[in-house]
């Protein structure tokens, strides 16, 4: 059975910017600079892709709350190619990744981890503090979630 997953660990290019569908579902949108070190014959090279992400639902709406330009970010989603129609006609392809998850890189840095009101999701949000443990979940009242 073939898989279509990839995780990447880049910085945010812009903002998020978040929308709404016509019919109220939110979305973000992300621009995501992926950097790569590597040597050849002992010298240091660097190569950057630049990829576009795109979330929805309430991971939309907590990432736009969350993050900011620059910051450092593990993209856990799928690969979607899609084709549309450019304004001065003919067809493009774009590739981006839907994100599943998103969360701060904490290699050089702490977050503070924050429930959100439930939708039926994990909830949960970054808010760019020091680390604390969340509150139990609701429906395990004796253990942590995570």
């Amino acid at each position: 059975m073939a898989s279509n997953s990839i995780t990447v660990v880049g910085n945010l290019t812009r903002d998020p910017e978040l929308r709404f569908t016509q019919s109220g579902k939110p979305t973000v949108t992300l621009g995501l600079a992926v950097n790569r070190r590597y040597q050849v014959n002992g010298e240091w090279q660097e190569q950057t892709s630049f990829m576009n992400v795109v979330a929805w639902d309430q991971l939309a709406e907590n990432i736009a709350a969350s993050l900011t330009k620059g910051s450092r970010v593990l993209v856990t989603g799928r690969l979607d190619v899609r084709e549309y129609e450019a304004r001065e006609g003919g067809k493009r392809t774009a590739v981006e990744i839907v994100a599943d998850e998103i969360g701060p890189s904490l290699r050089w840095a702490t977050a503070s981890v924050e429930r959100t009101p439930g939708r039926g999701g994990d909830g949960g949000g970054y808010s760019g503090g020091r680390a604390s443990a969340p509150a139990p979940a609701a429906d395990y009242p004796d253990e942590e979630p995570f």
